[in-house]
C-alpha cells in the first residue's frame, strides 16, 4: 500500500467512528470513501444498526458487499450526516467534486443532510479552487452549445470525459464537460452562472456544503477543519 493510500485508509476509518446508531447517512464514492465504506462495513458485521443512501451505482455495489443496508434518497425525510470525500478543498471548505462522475447524486444527497463531513489527504487542500478540472454533468444533445457558453465564463480549455475511447457516461446517461479554469476567484458565483446555463444538469463547485473536513497527513495524523463561521 502507498503512503497516499495509507492516508486515505487512515481518514476514512476515522471518519467512520462520527456516525452514530440508528441513524440514516449518505455514503460517498469515491477512493477515500472506499476506506470509509469498508469500516462502516465492519461495525454492521458487529450489530450496528445503519441506514445509508449511497451516491453511485458503484457505492450501492461496495456497500451491498459488505453488508450495510440501503435506502434510497426518497426513503428518507433528511440525513443526519453525509461522508464523502473531495477533488479540491479551499480553506472556506469550497469543494470540487466529480472527479468519479457522481457529482450530481453527491450534492442532492448532500443537501439532504444535516452534516457534511468531507474526507481528504492533504494533496486535496488548497488556496483557491480550479487546478482541478471543474467537473459539469451536461446532456448529451447540443453539449458543444454547452462548452461554448463555459468558455464565455472564462474557461480557456474544456473536453466531454473519455473512457476507453468513448464519452463517459453518468449514473443518469449524461456526458461530463471537465473545465479548466485554472483558477477559480468567486467560486459562488460562477456556480450561479453554470447553472443558468441550458444543458447543464449539475456541476461540481459545492459551495456551503461541507461542514467539517478530515485531512489525513503523511506524518500519520488527521486533522479537523471546520468551515468559518
Amino acid at each position: 500500500m502507498t503512503e497516499k493510500d495509507q492516508m486515505k485508509k487512515r481518514v476514512g476509518e476515522y471518519a467512520a467512528t462520527f456516525i452514530q446508531p440508528n441513524t440514516a447517512i449518505g455514503i460517498g464514492t469515491g477512493s477515500t470513501a472506499y476506506w470509509m465504506i469498508l469500516a462502516l462495513g465492519a461495525k454492521v458485521r458487529e450489530g450496528f444498526t445503519i441506514t445509508a443512501v449511497p451516491t453511485s451505482k458503484a457505492t450501492v455495489e461496495l456497500a451491498q458487499a459488505h453488508g450495510i443496508p440501503l435506502a434510497t434518497l426518497n426513503d428518507v425525510d433528511r440525513l443526519a450526516l453525509t461522508i464523502d470525500g473531495a477533488d479540491e478543498v479551499d480553506p472556506k471548505l469550497q469543494l470540487i467534486k466529480g472527479g468519479g462522475g457522481a457529482h450530481l447524486q453527491e450534492k442532492m444527497v448532500a443537501a439532504a443532510s444535516d452534516r457534511m463531513i468531507v474526507i481528504a489527504d492533504e494533496q486535496k487542500l488548497v488556496d483557491r479552487l480550479g487546478k482541478f478540472p471543474l467537473p459539469i454533468e451536461v446532456i448529451p444533445f447540443g453539449w458543444k452549445q454547452v462548452q461554448r457558453r463555459v468558455a464565455a465564463l472564462g474557461c480557456p480549455t474544456s473536453e466531454i470525459r473519455q473512457r476507453d475511447g468513448r464519452p463517459f457516461i453518468t449514473d443518469h446517461g449524461n456526458y461530463i464537460l471537465d473545465a479548466h479554469f485554472g483558477s477559480i476567484a468567486d467560486p459562488p458565483a460562477l456556480g450561479i452562472a453554470l447553472h443558468e446555463i441550458p444543458g447543464v444538469v449539475e456541476h461540481g463547485l459545492f459551495i456551503g456544503l461541507a461542514t467539517t473536513v478530515l485531512v489525513g497527513r503523511a506524518d500519520g495524523t488527521v486533522d479537523e477543519l471546520h468551515r468559518p463561521g
